[in-house]
């Protein structure tokens, strides 16, 4: 609980230190008087005074602020040049874009040092979404969709390979979604529900590529070199069960504790069966091995890594938006949606992982902070950007009480996404959930 929490208040305290900064560092530049910088909302914990401008650290660390000279219709006003709004609406509109682009910029140069050292990708992310088993009683099942089926559209979304897949699909949980297929040729469109997988809630469907795990090493004299496994035997099935991911090995070989099972390889591309006794080890089955997944090593120079930080940013950038869309259009479940609790927890986890894990997970939060402000929400950046186009198409400013309606309604709205995001939070901690599917 304390390392998610501190990693929680590191995570989010660099991300809005960036996002603030972009504000201050571009008003300072065009010469607008910034008063204070803060991080957090609350009480000060710590303030410093230099140059006039007021630094805090406040209790909160759920947002932050840059406070300028003349900022607000209702603050003092002298007509000053220095002040926000004596500025053209080209000035403040540069000093609002900062904030989110320097979150946007963040996130590419995290990815890019993540990408610099070399990472582990699965080795079918970038083949055709050709499906190599659809597991029972799954929503693909159910829904007619075989092995040797060629995804190529999830909903309205064209598909190239499984990594597109997988984002296309995470975000469908509990929607019906039609999934177009080609079957020996055929186009087929089957309409598709996918449940809700692991606490966040990812959709799934319930199919896997066609690939295998490997054995990586052998036991001495243990149960599997004993019955003729090789080291780079590729392991088809358990016990006629077939096997995707290493995990799945794992788990059938435990269910057979000194009983005999069939394990199918593939060896040099010929396919043989070999019986093997698995050891009991407790209440599990152990035959000796190391299994490896296909994975494939990329080590990208500089311009490869910074190439392809551009390249998955805008990937995620485009998956962000179709979540957005979704939520209006009813394709994409109010459920994906993550408030701090869950932010917490997952940073937490991502901490424990390493320190590229965590630096990964800043890496998404930071564009989806830098996208979500540039939404035309009131009160967000995106929403003072919005009012200042409309003004500008309309060739007049919106009185005070318009701009407070607007500023009211924004606030209302973040309210509303707020409460989504708690409960959701909330119904995602084990014993809350128990208690919510009892009172249903």
């Amino acid at each position: 609980m304390i390392n998610s929490l501190l990693a929680f208040v590191f995570v989010l305290g660099v991300l809005v230190f960036v996002h603030e900064l972009g504000h201050f560092l571009v008003a300072r530049w065009l010469g607008v008087r910034v008063l204070t910088f803060a991080i957090g909302f609350g009480p000060n914990l710590l303030k410093v005074t230099r140059g006039g401008i007021d630094y805090c650290i406040k209790a909160f660390p759920l947002g932050g602020f840059v406070k300028m000279a003349g900022e607000n219709p209702d603050d003092p006003r002298s007509g000053d040049p220095d002040e926000f709004l004596s500025r053209s609406k080209w000035d403040r509109f540069r000093i609002l874009l900062a904030g989110p682009t320097m979150n946007i910029a963040l996130s590419v140069v995290l990815m890019w040092v993540v990408l610099m050292q070399g990472a582990q990708v699965p080795a079918f992310h970038d083949d055709p979404v050709v499906v190599g088993e659809v597991t029972k009683d799954s929503p693909a099942e159910k829904a007619g969709i075989l092995a040797g089926d060629r995804i190529v559209k999830v909903g309205s979304v064209s598909v190239a390979d499984w990594e597109q897949f997988y984002l296309a699909i995470g975000g469908r949980a509990d929607r019906d979604v039609p999934i177009t297929l080609l079957r020996q040729g055929r186009q087929q469109v089957l309409d598709v529900r996918p449940v809700a997988a692991t606490r966040l809630e990812i959709g799934d469907i319930g199919v896997l590529p066609d690939v295998h795990p490997s054995i990586s090493s052998l036991e001495p004299n243990g149960p599997a070199e004993q019955a003729g496994f090789k080291a780079g035997d590729v392991l088809l099935a358990v016990g006629g069960v077939r096997t995707t991911f290493s995990a799945q090995v794992s788990t059938e070989i435990r269910k057979y504790p000194e009983k005999s099972v069939t394990i199918r390889v593939s060896r040099d591309g010929r396919p043989l069966e070999l019986p093997v006794t698995p050891r009991r080890q407790g209440d599990i089955g152990v035959i000796g091995i190391g299994i490896s997944d296909a994975f494939d090593i990329i080590q990208p120079g500089p311009v490869g890594a910074f190439t392809m930080s551009l390249e998955r940013n805008v990937q995620f950038a485009g998956l962000i938006v179709q979540t957005l869309a979704g939520l209006f259009t009813r394709e994409t479940s109010p459920r994906q949606l993550m408030g701090p609790v869950a932010i917490a927890q997952l940073s937490g986890d991502y901490a424990a992982a390493g320190w590229l894990a965590l630096i990964t997970f800043m890496a998404s939060l930071s564009l989806n902070l830098g996208l979500l402000n540039l939404l035309p929400i009131p009160v967000l950046d995106g929403g003072h950007i919005f009012i200042m186009g409309i003004e500008a198409v309309a060739r007049r400013d919106f009185s005070v009480k318009v701009k407070e309606r607007l500023l009211l309604a924004g606030f209302l709205v973040l309210m509303l996404l707020m409460v989504t995001v708690v409960v959701n939070d909330l119904s995602r901690i084990p014993f809350i959930e128990r208690l919510m599917s009892g009172t249903r």
